[in-house]
């Protein structure tokens, strides 16, 4: 079953999977959404193809909607469905964080073979590839918060895999209502994942 939630945000619609971390799409409406969702199977596969995972989604099934907000329409899947506290077993939770694992590897791949002044947009706008990579990094210690991981600021790479290595430990862990932390485990991995597959996507479209 290829399980997908709608977050409707004032002009824009978001679609998620919510068993495949990481694979969101937006679009205006709801068809345009589901519809650029499916488009990016092939470069999703990519990254579940490097964890080892068979990924053949099927035709989605639109399970639930959520409203969203001015956060929606700018971009990120910023609210958390009911069904991300649906209890989380072991096994599942190792498989999603397989994903974000190698959704890391092959960012961190494209990134380091990514020219440095990267196409801007139609406007002119857009960071180049360090400050996308900076982006990425600095997000993950704010992110990893929500689920009771504290950093300071890197000092090395050793410092971010520490981080790293701590999270994935964290998330891979059997979940259980209730509550304890900001974030429950399923949205927390959905939105570390899709933050890392959307910039990793974004480097890759303006070489």
């Amino acid at each position: 079953m290829n399980r997908v939630y709608l977050e409707t945000g004032p002009k824009k619609v978001f679609a998620c999977s919510l068993d495949w971390p990481g694979w969101c799409r937006i679009g205006k409406g709801e068809e345009a959404a589901i519809s650029r969702l499916m488009d990016y199977v092939p470069r999703y596969r990519v990254i579940t193809d490097r964890a080892g995972l068979t990924f053949e989604p099927g035709d989605p099934e639109v399970v639930t909607r959520v409203p969203g907000s001015a956060t929606t329409d700018f971009g990120v899947p910023y609210e958390v469905p009911g069904l991300d506290l649906e209890p989380l077993p072991g096994a599942e939770a190792e498989r999603q964080v397989a994903v974000l694992l190698a959704a890391w590897d092959v960012f961190d791949e494209v990134a380091a073979v990514s020219p440095e002044e990267l196409r801007k947009g139609p406007r002119g706008g857009g960071r180049d590839r360090t400050k996308i990579v900076d982006h990425v990094t600095e997000a993950e210690r704010s992110y990893a918060r929500m689920v009771g991981v504290r950093h300071k600021p890197y000092k090395s790479p050793e410092d971010r895999a520490a981080m790293r290595a701590e999270l994935t430990g964290v998330l891979s862990r059997p979940w259980e209502p209730p509550l304890a932390t900001s974030w429950p485990p399923r949205y927390a991995l959905r939105r570390v994942a899709w933050h890392v597959i959307d910039h990793l996507w974004e480097i890759e479209d303006r070489v």
